[in-house]
């Protein structure tokens, strides 16, 4: 099968859903598959590239951060993504195209599939569905909502994370919507020393709850143990405020690279994830398959990926989430016994495993085998669900 990979993030640019597309790209080539992906360039990367077996392209558009796109630079990615796109199917005659993000890559996915007669299927992400990020996106969500739907529509199939952003995709258009979680390289289990470290990895934004944690830290005594949050966003000034307020000792890392958050992982104690609300996050998937002793709200999204391998916490309780931190920190053995936990959970989202559900979604899409069941939104958004 010859896939043409849309994403106007792909690694080393952009944040929790740029890895996946790079995860399951590779994966889709070790099933013998060809790849060809269309991203974003930046000045210090090539243009052309092979990594793992897939040829990347990135094209010229604007953009000054590698970890973050504001919505001006990701409209100056569509008519170079698209010439590039179609150059790519008259070379090699793609037999499908797989579309990361809704929005932007699904504007250029729509016009492909238009001018070639490919079918296109659409991976959410997140934040390219109108109410979830509504800290960033709400005004232009609410300007392309006509264009939004139309792509949707057209798609020949939609996958969603998880059955949260699936039922947020199901409120605004009735459509059909497989559940294929994200996946992970699963590393071998971490052996080696942990510090006294509770670590949180988040992009800084007020939905992700950071200032529940630190407000769970306020007066627990800290002697020996280290607090740091890596992660940048315009949420940030706030937060160090808070920290400095509340007495907190924070160490704020900012944008971490990959190998080196990969290093904190494996070398803390305790990984807490407080926010309120995800599709279906990937640095809980990395915290978890790296053994740490995991403290995460049950909120919509996160509940999926947890299951009950990790200590829960409703979004916002401070009291729970206080407690909980405090006994974690007086005991070693249950730190180990829920880093355990977390490590034989994440087996499930190995990439083999999730690599192959696409696979079989793609020849379904192709041989006009699909079904047309819809995916029924969760019946409790906070209660976990078994995938």
């Amino acid at each position: 099968m010859r896939i043409l990979c849309l994403s106007y993030e792909y690694p080393p640019v952009g944040g929790g859903g740029s890895p996946i597309c790079k995860g399951l790209a590779e994966s889709l080539v070790a099933l013998g598959h060809e790849v060809d992906v269309v991203t974003s360039a930046m000045p210090d990367l090539p243009r052309r590239d092979t990594v793992g077996g897939v040829r990347i392209y990135r094209v010229r558009c604007v953009r000054r951060r590698r970890h973050m796109a504001n919505t001006f630079e990701l409209g100056t990615t569509l008519l170079p993504s698209y010439r590039q796109a179609l150059q790519l199917w008259r070379q090699r005659r793609h037999d499908l195209i797989h579309c990361h993000f809704i929005l932007p890559s699904g504007v250029v996915a729509r016009w492909l599939g238009r001018v070639t007669g490919v079918p296109y299927v659409l991976t959410a992400h997140g934040s390219d569905v109108p109410g979830y990020n509504p800290d960033r996106f709400h005004l232009a969500h609410r300007l392309v909502r006509p264009m939004w739907r139309r792509i949707v529509s057209q798609a020949k199939a939609i996958t969603a994370p998880s059955r949260f952003l699936a039922s947020l995709i199901q409120k605004q258009l009735d459509v059909p919507i497989h559940i294929i979680p994200n996946g992970l390289t699963i590393p071998p289990p971490s052996n080696g020393p942990r510090c006294n470290r509770i670590l949180l990895a988040s992009r800084l934004f007020e939905r992700k709850g950071v200032q529940d944690f630190l407000r769970a830290m306020q007066g627990v005594d800290t002697q020996g143990w280290q607090i740091v949050v890596a992660g940048d966003g315009p949420y940030r000034p706030a937060l160090e405020r808070l920290a400095a307020e509340l007495g907190v000792p924070t160490q704020f890392l900012n944008f971490v690279p990959r190998d080196r958050l990969a290093q904190l992982y494996r070398s803390s104690k305790i990984f807490v994830f407080p926010s309120h609300r995800e599709n279906f996050p990937v640095v809980l998937l990395e915290a978890m398959a790296a053994g740490c002793a995991v403290v995460a709200c049950s909120a919509a999204g996160s509940g999926e990926v947890i299951g009950q391998s990790t200590i829960r916490v409703d979004a916002g309780d401070i009291q729970t989430m206080r407690q909980a931190l405090v006994q974690l920190m007086g005991d070693d053995r249950q730190i180990a016994r829920l880093g355990q936990q977390a490590y034989e959970r994440v087996q499930r989202f190995a990439w083999p495993k999730v690599a192959d559900q696409f696979d079989n979604l793609f020849r379904r899409c192709i041989n006009g085998r699909l079904s047309e069941e819809a995916c029924a939104p969760a019946e409790d958004e906070q209660r976990a669900v078994p995938l």
